[in-house]
């Protein structure tokens, strides 16, 4: 039995180096990479080996024993007695009688995860889940003493491929138990409770990071940890979307988080010489002379300006507090599958995107006032470094690239490798925040600016609030399964995951004010929503909400994605305060008289439309523009459970409509309102969906000419 496993263990771990699919959070992972042992709960397991009596005890002091007898989803990464007598020596303490019951708690909920896992599926840069601590576990793969592939914890703590315990019982990996998997492992494992600023500051390899970050001052903007005024005790709201009567809960935690992408020393050095840049000054110095170098060319205003000088390295407009600044995203990402959409294993692509068509990028805040950071998921050989390959062969995996653009012939930024490294000695995860080596610079250059993000900016609303993705709500539930439509879930912890609505004062630079809701319903693969969760108001609303920063002052166009249907209602937009247009009827379909009529082919596959000619294309795309409205992206689909796909571009219920069109300065904060302008309750309570949002610069939106058109991914 054992050669047989490992063998089929083998192979897997050996897919999982390669491979880049995530797992649905609700789904059980395929019984042939686990063990089974039929009748025992996993309490019964901690209780029927004398082995794991200290973890048990643990366990019991937290008080989770009972929840381990019931049935469940539960992965438990088990240290033996021996892993918990060398944690206990390493804290000078004797016996677990020692430990309080907040520190029983806390080992027992990190050792804890509400959903199962085989070896087979650790396959990222962290747990899909969070603990019961509410925190990530680094996983990376590896071989123990016996050569036996296995998966290390945190970079320390490996699960245990097979051992026989004292009384001759045999564990291994994967022990599967009625209400979940148990993975014995052969130390304690550990979570840092230090903040991204310490933990920066403990690693050496990155200490002229650290001396920039302190000197310009940019170290006291990421210590934030919690809002302590948040209030998460407020009531459920009921409401229904579309035919789906559904309850929203507020957020449980309002927390700070921050992003670090951190240049080694040594890559420092070499961008020195580079630049040709003296360290005969210190360290400090020749940064904030490569920073002169690179913000100069973009802030021309400010190089006469006083706080430009080395002597002012706090003032908002020196050239080394921006270079720091531009670092650190106003979010937490714990892992770098995080930095794009939800791999699915149905699709096994990024949620909603066909990556034969286009690559999944997602925008990012920085602390760097109105600027962002690109993101781009590229498939690529596992060998290389910057090749662009969307191949199918297992030789291939998603790397995250900061600020790359691929428009060959005319112009290629390889932009900055993100490193997925799970380190050994030192710790990258922090209580509120993560940091990433990088294996080139990031910063908002000139090319940067004109050039890399001188394209349609596509961004899910669920990445335009960092409030989002910071407290664990982007793409979470069961995405597979719909809940009963006709009853809203009423209890505490519904197992398909939760929708969300947002109080006054939750998400940064929004305000909602009549009454009205702000719900974020939870993904559904089958909905007409790209990457799988939509955004709904409700009520006499009346929200405003700042846009994310253009890279460049200029002509942009500003668009709405959404999925008209019946129930919903009629909103009015405006535009830094001035309304644009006539209201947005969102029951009006593009095959409508409002639009195209009959002359709007329905075709999910886009068979049809692939027939057409470029001109053809282009015609129609220059008469929805007259109407104020697009098609939406070519390369945007939902699917069914079975990985089935069905385009967006196809359906007449998905388009994207222009709020504003004209020029932004991108020095400046700019906001969008949206006003209810329903007539009475219309629909299901002036129910208005938004999905998406595009800023779009006239580069790309003012194409004419015949056959001319912008290009429909």
């Amino acid at each position: 039995m054992k050669t047989k496993f490992y063998r089929i263990f083998t192979a897997c771990l050996m897919g999982c180096a390669l491979s880049v699919t995530m797992t649905s959070c609700s789904d059980e992972p395929d019984s042939d990479h686990f063990y089974t042992f039929t009748g025992e709960m996993m309490s019964d397991y901690l209780a029927n080996r004398p082995q794991y009596s200290e973890f048990k005890t643990i366990v019991e002091r937290a008080e989770l024993m009972d929840l381990l007898a019931t049935y469940g989803q539960y992965t438990c990464f088990l240290p033996s007695n021996d892993a918990i007598n060398n944690y206990l020596h390493e804290k000078g303490l004797q016996s677990v009688d020692q430990l309080s019951d907040a520190d029983c708690d806390t080992i027992a909920r990190t050792h804890l995860v509400a959903n199962m896992y085989s070896t087979f599926e650790m396959n990222q840069d962290r747990l899909i889940t969070a603990n019961m601590l509410g925190r990530y576990l680094a996983t990376s793969q590896g071989v123990d003493a016996d050569s036996n592939a296995v998966v290390y914890l945190e970079g320390t703590a490996h699960i245990i491929f097979e051992q026989t315990l004292p009384d001759g019982q045999v564990v291994h990996q994967n022990d599967s138990v009625e209400n979940g998997i148990v993975q014995p492992i052969d130390m304690v494992i550990e979570k840092s409770n230090s903040y991204i600023a310490d933990i920066l500051r403990d690693n050496p390899k990155i200490s002229i990071f650290y001396e920039g970050l302190q000197a310009t001052g940019v170290r006291e903007q990421i210590l934030p940890v919690d809002d302590p005024n948040y209030d998460k005790n407020q009531p459920k709201y009921y409401y229904k979307s579309h035919t789906w009567k559904e309850t929203a809960w507020v957020p449980s935690t309002r927390k700070y988080g921050f992003t670090c992408f951190v240049e080694t020393d040594s890559l420092y050095e070499e961008k020195f010489k580079e630049y040709g840049i003296s360290t005969a000054n210190g360290n400090l110095r020749a940064l904030y002379d490569l920073a002169c170098k690179i913000y100069d060319p973009v802030y021309t205003e400010d190089v006469n300006a006083a706080g430009h000088s080395f002597e002012n390295l706090t003032d908002s407009v020196n050239p080394l507090h921006r270079f720091m600044q531009y670092h650190v995203m106003t979010r937490y990402v714990p892992g770098t599958s995080d930095l794009t959409a939800l791999v699915c294993k149905e699709t096994k692509e990024a949620f909603g995107f066909d990556t034969k068509l286009i690559n999944p990028i997602d925008w990012y805040h920085t602390l760097l006032p109105h600027t962002m950071l690109k993101v781009e998921q590229l498939t690529m050989n596992k060998d290389e470094k910057g090749q662009d390959c969307r191949g199918e062969d297992a030789a291939y995996v998603n790397r995250h690239f900061i600020n790359r653009r691929y428009a060959a012939p005319e112009y290629t930024f390889r932009g900055s490798l993100v490193d997925n490294t799970v380190e050994t000695e030192y710790v990258h995860d922090a209580l509120n925040g993560h940091y990433f080596y990088v294996d080139d610079l990031v910063v908002f250059s000139y090319d940067v600016q004109n050039k890399v993000q001188n394209q349609r900016i596509r961004m899910d609303f669920s990445t335009v609030w960092p409030e989002v993705m910071t407290n664990d709500m982007r793409l979470k539930g069961n995405y597979t399964v719909d809940d009963d439509p006709s009853t809203p879930d009423d209890s505490t912890d519904p197992k398909n995951g939760k929708n969300y609505y947002f109080p006054e004062g939750y998400l940064d630079g929004v305000t909602i004010n009549n009454n009205g809701y702000l719900v974020m319903r939870r993904p559904h693969c089958n909905f007409w929503s790209w990457q799988g969760d939509e955004w709904n108001l409700f009520g006499d609303y009346d929200m405003t909400f700042r846009i994310p920063p253009v890279p460049y002052s200029g002509d942009w166009q500003m668009r709405l994605g959404y999925c008209a249907i019946e129930t919903r209602g009629v909103m009015q937009s405006y535009f830094d305060g001035v309304p644009q247009g006539i209201p947005v009827d969102m029951t009006k379909f593009l095959n409508t008289e409002t639009y195209l009529g009959d002359r709007y082919v329905i075709d999910e596959s886009l068979g049809d439309y692939k027939k057409k000619t470029d001109e053809e294309k282009a015609e129609e795309q220059k008469t929805l523009k007259n109407l104020g409205v697009y098609r939406d992206g070519r390369s945007m689909y939902h699917f069914s459970s079975g990985g089935s796909k069905y385009y967006f571009m196809g359906n007449e219920r998905t388009h994207r409509k222009i709020v504003y069109q004209g020029y932004v300065d991108a020095t400046k904060d700019h906001y969008v309102r949206f006003r209810v302008a329903s007539d009475g309750k219309q629909g299901n309570n002036n129910e208005f969906m938004f999905d998406f949002w595009e800023m779009v610069p006239k580069s790309v939106y003012g194409v004419d000419g015949d056959g001319a058109m912008e290009d429909d991914l």
